[in-house]
């Protein structure tokens, strides 16, 4: 697939699409797309130059080798945004080609939550519809998938999966939810987002063709569903060798369980979430996930509790499905070397993803002796460099706040968008044993113009004077999730390694849910409803209550000052209007209180993880 874009002349106009395809047979593709450029720049019509796209295919006819082209011409006509009216018109001039884009990608979430509509058996049948819609279908069953499904550990799974075959030399597209800060996040292609320039031309692509051909009996796809089309579209499209599918919510409903041949599936950690969607027993939410095995496609899980495991066992019997149960990855295999991933947790991430990668290996032929990576006495250097090199945003993520003047470190992130019991106890665990080493260790931010991240760089005690530190926690949930569930896990966790917060902050969510994008943040608002957060506060007050004795002093001096800015201030909490008015009053004790450091963990939410980064990186 090639893509050709229209120049950035046209940045500042509103497009308005026209289409047409031609279709050739000639011996040098090149040579018809100047014929066919020269055609219509000596017609009549005064068009830019078009953007198009296309595919070629080659024929074997009496050893002359001819390509068969087909070109999907978008011909812009260019208006004035001031001219334009109606639907699906610009509201502001101000929009730029993806702010246009991301508005109408907003336009198809239709449920506060994003999930889209509660009939999801009905929902995911239309998908097939849409697949015809987009000609995918063919598409979809020539790609390698690699489809992985999971409570918690499935993007981490497929992150490290991804990693170690993109070093296998394989050209790699990964798919995950959710984003933290853009939407091409979710489209990674190389292990890098996909660039603005690609997501329009396959973006519209997709939406211009689905628009003219749904109506009111097949209407336009949610928002999700049309993700996930979208995603098989540029992988396809960009020929990548694997495609790595996380499942977005549950297994059997989601969209990207449309792939029917999969060359192997993978089941991470099961725990509680979404109930009010995939069940309320362990047993119910396994069946859900299980739902993306295939009739004989090999599938691997990591070790899961018993009520899960055998229903997973059981659906997989049903389909002759060879399911194995990978244990977590022996530190020794990686030579010295720490995943790139942080976590104690993340051993059983990676213990998956490796067997995932060999199994794909095999499969798809380019493995013949996976004898070593069966046993696991040995890791090829590939995988263990993937491994090591493996990156993800928001997850076990350090970023030292360096938008304050005259500081050195005295204002970090601890970022996880941890949100079950499950992965909150482990989030705790990390923090936990990340902060002790902060005698021993300072941490810098690498600069990178893409993503933050993050080294540890061994420094003498000699060298900077001993600072005493202060844990805070920042956080926010989901109302659909139980406080009574994730904070006592959190806060037991924590206190049995010794750690204690001093002030636990509770902020409303910064980005709106009918919006992505730049649009998707709502202004600070005096009169936003916070009695969700005061629900928070309360739970982690009567914890405290119940904890006394086992914590230090919560009031510390450098916590006392300017407490005004919160909407309710108790002993051991505060609540804010907003984010950002919460991050101004962390930065404000920084500077009032150079003696100290300030470890704050970021955690209950992915949505707050990327409202954080969002900020911070200002």
């Amino acid at each position: 697939m090639h893509i050709i874009h229209a120049p950035s002349s046209l940045t500042h106009t509103y497009v308005r699409e026209r289409q047409c395809r031609f279709h050739c047979s000639v011996p040098k593709p090149t040579t018809s797309i100047t014929h066919t450029l020269s055609i219509f720049q000596s017609s009549s019509f005064s068009f830019p130059p078009p953007i198009f796209l296309f595919t070629k295919h080659k024929k074997q006819q009496k050893k002359k080798e001819l390509f068969f082209v087909q070109f999907d011409f978008r011909f812009q006509s260019t208006i004035p945004m001031a001219q334009e009216g109606g639907n699906g018109s610009p509201k502001s001039s101000s929009l730029t080609p993806y702010e246009e884009a991301l508005d109408a990608l907003s336009s198809l979430i239709t449920r506060r939550t994003r999930v889209g509509d509660v009939n999801l058996g009905d929902r995911f049948n239309v998908l097939f519809e849409y697949l015809k819609m987009l000609d995918l279908e063919e598409a979809i069953s020539k790609m390698k998938i690699i489809h992985v499904a999971g409570t918690k550990g499935k993007g981490s799974t497929c992150t490290f999966t991804e990693s170690i075959l993109r070093n296998c030399g394989f050209r790699t597209g990964l798919f995950t939810s959710p984003h933290l800060i853009d939407i091409r996040e979710r489209f990674r292609l190389d292990g890098v987002e996909i660039s603005e320039e690609k997501f329009l031309a396959y973006f519209w692509w997709c939406y211009d063709r689905l628009k003219e051909k749904t109506d009111d009996n097949i209407p336009m796809p949610a928002f999700f569903h049309f993700l996930a089309l979208l995603a098989f579209k540029i992988f396809s499209a960009e020929q990548v060798d694997v495609s790595i599918m996380e499942v977005g919510l549950g297994g059997r409903y989601d969209a990207t369980n449309v792939v029917q041949t999969p060359i192997v599936c993978g089941i991470a950690s099961l725990g509680y979430d979404h109930m009010e969607i995939l069940g309320n027993t362990l047993g119910e939410i396994a069946g859900e996930k299980a739902g993306i095995f295939k009739h004989r496609i090999p599938a691997f899980t990591v070790p899961q509790p018993d009520e899960a495991m055998h229903v997973l066992e059981a659906k997989a019997a049903q389909l002759n499905v060879p399911l194995q149960v990978v244990p977590p990855l022996d530190v020794k295999l990686l030579n010295g070397f720490r995943l790139g991933l942080e976590g104690e947790h993340q051993y059983l991430n990676a213990g998956l993803a490796v067997a995932l990668c060999s199994t794909w290996l095999k499969k798809t032929g380019h493995l013949e002796d996976t004898t070593c990576l069966e046993q696991l006495n040995s890791l090829p250097e590939q995988f263990i460099k993937g491994l090591a090199t493996a990156s993800m945003q928001g997850r076990a993520q350090i970023v030292p706040d360096q938008n304050i003047n005259g500081t050195f470190n005295e204002l970090v992130f601890f970022l996880d968008g941890a949100h079950s019991p499950e992965s909150m106890e482990a989030c705790a665990r990390w923090f936990s044993i990340v902060i002790k080493d902060q005698d021993q260790t300072v941490l810098h931010q690498k600069p990178d113009n893409s993503k933050f991240s993050n080294e540890v760089v061994k420094t003498h005690h000699g060298e900077r004077p001993q600072k005493k530190s202060t844990q805070i926690l920042l956080f926010n949930c989901m109302s659909v999730r139980d406080p009574q569930l994730l904070l006592p896990r959190l806060m037991k966790t924590c206190a049995d390694n010794g750690v204690y917060f001093k002030k636990a902050l509770f902020v409303p969510g910064l980005s709106v849910y009918h919006k992505v994008g730049s649009l998707a943040s709502t202004p600070t608002d005096s009169n936003i409803d916070l009695s969700w957060q005061f629900t928070l506060q309360r739970v982690w007050e009567n914890l405290m209550q119940g904890n006394k004795g086992r914590s230090t002093n919560a009031s510390s001096e450098e916590l006392k000052d300017e407490i005004e800015m919160s909407a309710s201030n108790s002993e051991h909490s505060a609540v804010f209007s907003s984010l950002p008015v919460a991050i101004k009053w962390l930065r404000n004790r920084v500077q009032q209180n150079q003696s100290t450091r300030f470890e704050v963990l970021v955690t209950g939410s992915i949505h707050l993880v990327g409202d954080v980064l969002k900020l911070v990186k200002r």
